[in-house]
């Protein structure tokens, strides 16, 4: 796998900018998803609470022989446990399960529904846990500009490692990327294939037929190239190892921009509980 890291804000751990992800896995599917991930070259593994697999992606990792060193192990507070009293011990909850001492990075999984927890608690809790080293990086998820901008007021952009969210192409979040980019706060791509939608896209077929290539490595290459990072599901070998592939692919503006005129707001992502949307 190429070498090239994402130096995520507040810690020098380095990032992998494409990660495995493990939504929607469970059991053994996730167990060997991970494990086969892993054969493959893949550091970044990125789970959740809410998940309901992080023993399953422990036991992957603890059984892959892949040193603890090379490994970007992310998971996610899940909001029932955002309170400042609740979080430190579900993460280590988490860490039991995930059989590690300390996780890379973790995210708020969603802002607090309708602001039940105050986010200032939230994150003066994440904070003590990484005062505590439970866990080497602090970060967001599915936060909008407001929800950044008032983190950032609290904490400082330099302590928020990444904000993640769902981004592909065609939902192009610009109103979360202008201001985080802005604000210099780096971003993963969640969703970053749309559930598999753009396989079946006219333009990125027709863009991975120029290049020789997948319509999943065109999406992952013009995420990457872009700067963010993303973590993409899959359960199957030969597409994990196709994935690896948009590390090496270089689009042209051209492709770029052809990619840009393909956002329609589709969002995949939106519970009830899902803060306003920009």
């Amino acid at each position: 796998m190429s070498n090239t890291a994402i130096n995520a804000n507040a810690t020098s751990i380095p990032m992998p900018p494409l990660g495995l992800g493990t939504f929607r896995l469970t059991g053994q599917t996730v167990i060997d998803a991970v494990r086969g991930g892993l054969s493959l070259g893949y550091r970044h593994i990125d789970t959740a609470q809410i998940y309901g697999n992080e023993a399953e992606v422990g036991q992957a990792i603890a059984e892959s022989g892949v040193p603890r060193a090379e490994l970007f192990v992310t998971t996610k507070i899940w909001t029932e446990h955002l309170a400042g009293d609740r979080l430190i011990p579900s993460l280590r909850e988490s860490l039991t399960k995930l059989r590690l001492d300390a996780v890379d990075l973790t995210l708020i999984h969603w802002p607090s529904p309708g602001g039940a927890v105050p986010l200032t608690e939230t994150l003066d809790a994440l904070r003590e846990a990484k005062r505590q080293g439970l866990t080497r990086a602090i970060g967001l998820s599915n936060f909008t500009v407001a929800q950044m901008r008032e983190a950032i007021a609290h904490v400082g952009v330099g302590e928020l490692a990444t904000n993640q969210v769902e981004i592909h192409p065609f939902l192009q979040n610009r109103a979360v990327v202008d201001f985080a980019r802005a604000q210099g706060l780096h971003l993963t791509a969640y969703m970053p294939l749309a559930y598999g939608k753009v396989m079946s896209d006219p333009v990125l077929l027709d863009i991975a037929a120029g290049h020789g290539t997948t319509p999943a490595q065109v999406s992952l290459a013009w995420l990457l190239q872009q700067g963010f990072a993303v973590i993409p599901s899959s359960t199957k070998p030969a597409n994990q190892q196709a994935n690896l592939g948009a590390l090496t692919l270089r689009l042209s503006d051209q492709d770029m921009a052809r990619i840009a005129t393909l956002d329609r707001g589709e969002r995949l992502a939106s519970p009830d509980f899902a803060p306003a949307w920009d």
